[in-house]
């Protein structure tokens, strides 16, 4: 079990032990654990953190492991009893302010109603990203192939591993769905002479995305635009898909996987890459794990669905699977990095866009780092091929160039 303490509002600590701990969860008001205990336990949790009824000293990561144990171990009845307990604790903890959750109008995984949610969460500031994100500000996760590797050479080796999977040529034509703050973009066109286009529907993205590729002098070569992936035209020897696909929805991916092999030239490559559902399923855990902390605050209306059913709208969509590749433990690993920057510069992002909302995301990425780390979560790429009429795809025999 992980390492942790207990220190209450009068000071008083439990367990009193010897050995030093990952992290000290601290109760700042007797009212705390009325409005921390209430189901499903991931949102009443969060939202008394971000109200400030507790702080978490330490690696927050430690706490949601107790869970892991904690969790199979209760009966029930166990839960019943610790459900009116709480619920006669939570009597005497009065109201509150409201927190800023997401209120998306209109058929969910429309246009308008996508674009709201997107700026929802990136819409929120630049500079509050800059200040956690690296260098690049590139917003998924990280290629750690030693485990040594600091973040910004980290999103590098990521950038340039998606390029090489790709095979990109000089003069070839990318498109990149969801192209963020623009770091796949200039990368492609710096260091593989492409041709560029890069789609998002965030209007701050847009205008950072700009301004990185004016400063990099690259504005012959990369296109960018305020643009649905429904919207798409021309046709394109390369598509990468990176941390989008999850903004699509279930119901949606063989719609995004049809727009992108329309987009596609024969014999062409598409590199798409997506959160999965873990292979230890969080089903046992759902009083832990509901996923309403972040459809209610951070990722509203993102779906998250097993590998099988990605690709199987792919191929459905007439794509050849080529490769694919496991990056769970690379996201634990990057969710810990952004948590560690973030909190070297809190003041600053504090500042920036309040203090819930720095709050808000310290606590979602120790949450989303301890579900890959447990598991709960994965991340994948798929390389997908479009086969020419006479079946060719840009793809050689071996894979021994990726890793020259």
């Amino acid at each position: 079990m992980a390492s942790y303490r207990i220190r209450l509002w009068d000071e008083t600590v439990l367990p009193a032990g010897t050995e030093p701990p990952r992290a000290t969860l601290v109760l700042t008001q007797s009212e705390a654990l009325g409005r921390m205990l209430e189901l499903p336990l991931d949102l009443s949790v969060a939202e008394a953190y971000l109200h400030g009824d507790f702080n978490i000293e330490g690696d927050p990561e430690a706490v949601f492991e107790v869970l892991e144990v904690l969790e199979p171990r209760l009966s029930l009845l166990d839960w019943a009893q610790l459900a009116r307990e709480a619920a006669i604790l939570r009597r005497h903890a009065g109201t509150r302010a409201q927190l800023p959750a997401a209120h998306l109008r209109g058929p969910k995984h429309s246009k308008a109603r996508d674009r709201q949610a997107v700026q929802h969460h990136y819409d929120l500031s630049n500079r509050f990203y800059e200040l956690w994100l690296g260098k690049r500000m590139v917003y998924s996760c990280a290629y750690f192939p030693s485990g040594h590797e600091t973040l910004d050479e980290a999103q590098e080796a990521k950038l340039e591993l998606i390029c090489r999977k790709l095979r990109l040529k000089p003069g070839e034509r990318l498109l990149d769905i969801g192209c963020g703050w623009g770091g796949l973009v200039i990368y492609a066109a710096e260091r593989y002479g492409v041709k560029v286009k890069g789609i998002t529907i965030s209007q701050r993205q847009l205008e950072e995305a700009q301004r990185r590729v004016h400063l990099a002098g690259l504005g012959r070569e990369v296109a960018l635009e305020l643009c649905d992936y429904r919207d798409l035209t021309g046709e394109f020897d390369k598509i990468a898909s990176v941390g989008m696909a999850e903004h699509v929805g279930g119901e949606k991916l063989p719609v995004y996987f049809q727009v992108a092999w329309q987009r596609l030239r024969p014999g062409g490559l598409m590199l798409n890459h997506a959160i999965s559902a873990g292979p230890r399923s969080p089903k046992a855990l759902s009083r832990v794990i509901s996923g309403e902390l972040n459809q209610r605050y951070v990722f509203p209306d993102t779906e998250i669905v097993p590998l099988w059913q990605s690709l199987k709208a792919a191929e459905e969509a007439g794509f050849e699977v080529c490769d694919v590749e496991d990056w769970r433990q690379h996201y634990a690993r990057t969710l810990r990095c952004w948590r560690r920057q973030l909190e070297a510069n809190w003041e600053a992002a504090a500042r920036e866009t309040g203090l819930e909302q720095a709050r808000l995301r310290r606590f979602f990425m120790s949450a989303a780092a301890y579900q890959f780390a447990f598991a709960h979560l994965a991340v994948h790429q798929a390389l997908l091929a479009k086969p020419d009429a006479y079946g060719r795809v840009a793809v050689p025999l071996s894979r021994e160039d990726l890793y020259r």
